[in-house]
């Protein structure tokens, strides 16, 4: 059995390799901010698979812990800003607060702030994805932030 899973093992990460290394230019997932009352705020990369290289790190919450959170109004638009073709073919927001997830639906990579003061923190995952084989990814990467409404 231990042979066969190593053989799994190594076969995924094979697969893993490959998908990542069609044609997305950089050595690194680009660069993401946000955008709040016309004022551009970076995000920061968490895990990623870009061109042959895969990046493991913490989650959101652990990721952000000696950043500040950006300070915004209940109900503030914010935007998702992407400098980068081609567009990535999948993009999730998930929303962290007091250890609930929630997922946020964006419109035209917006949303807006919750109407709740607190601190919430922000999981941007986003993939390009083959055109043909859509369970082959060339490239993910999951950005975080925190914002925090007063």
């Amino acid at each position: 059995m231990r042979k066969i899973t190593g053989f799994v093992v190594i076969l995924l990460s094979v697969f893993i390799f490959i998908g990542c290394s069609n044609g997305l230019s950089g050595s690194k997932p680009p660069v993401v901010s946000i955008k709040i009352d016309n004022k551009e705020y970076d995000t920061r990369l968490g895990t990623y698979c870009w061109n042959g290289n895969c990046v493991d790190t913490v989650g959101p919450v652990e990721l952000l812990k000696d950043k500040a959170p950006v300070q915004v109004h209940a109900g503030e638009q914010i935007k998702l800003n992407m400098e980068y073709t081609p567009k990535p073919n999948e993009i999730y927001l998930t929303q962290i607060n007091n250890d609930s997830e929630t997922e946020i639906k964006l419109n035209h990579n917006q949303f807006r702030a919750p109407d709740k003061k607190g601190t919430y923190f922000y999981a941007y995952n986003v993939r390009w994805l083959d055109e043909e084989d859509e369970n082959l990814s060339h490239g993910d990467a999951f950005y975080a932030f925190a914002i925090e409404v007063q």
